[in-house]
């Protein structure tokens, strides 16, 4: 029978183990797209549904190496922790992870989203485009998405997540943040 302290120690195991303090020096600093974001993030958010009803509201953003530092995970979380409750918005309402590996076979980032309270996940690939990086992919639908970080900073980055209209010509924006670092 496993007590508490057994428990914990396993917890702190994994912990140790899944999470890095640097990448590995098999990802090169120019292939390190995503580096900048180790760390806390404050986010406030705006969404965009189809029904029209804009909202906003200020989520949070944890990321950290992982794997032998061949990986970043995120934890997204909207509405942040304090403010949750059981009643939040059902659209925007995220307590999600993404999962980003270099793929050196293809020199770009693979992305991979989820969120398991609502099943929405995404696979998407993440590349660099002037000052932008840009993840391109699709919704499990076949649905295609674009996601954008723009005006990164050390201190903060923009960031909008936007999807094909079934004209096929124009992008639809669905959520637009701004993070600062914590």
């Amino acid at each position: 029978m496993n007590t508490h302290h057994e428990l914990a120690s396993t917890s702190d195991a994994f912990q140790e183990i899944l999470a890095t303090t640097s990448r590995t020096p098999d990802i090169s600093p120019q292939d390190d797209l995503y580096g900048f974001l180790i760390g806390s993030w404050e986010l406030d958010i705006v969404t965009y549904p189809e029904d029209g009803d804009v909202t906003h509201s200020t989520g949070e953003a944890h990321f950290a190496w992982v794997l032998g530092g061949r990986a970043i995970q995120d934890v997204f979380i909207n509405p942040q922790r304090s403010v949750r409750t059981p009643d939040s918005p059902k659209f925007a309402n995220w307590y999600g992870t993404t999962f980003r590996y270099f793929d050196p076979t293809i020199g770009a980032w693979r992305v991979f989203w989820f969120n398991p309270d609502d099943g929405v996940r995404a696979e998407l690939i993440g590349r660099q485009h002037g000052n932008e990086i840009v993840q391109e992919g699709h919704f499990p639908d076949g649905t295609p998405i674009r996601w954008t970080f723009s005006e990164i900073t050390a201190e903060s980055y923009r960031w909008r997540g936007q999807r094909l209209e079934p004209d096929g010509k124009s992008w639809r924006l669905q959520v637009e943040f701004r993070a600062r670092r914590v």
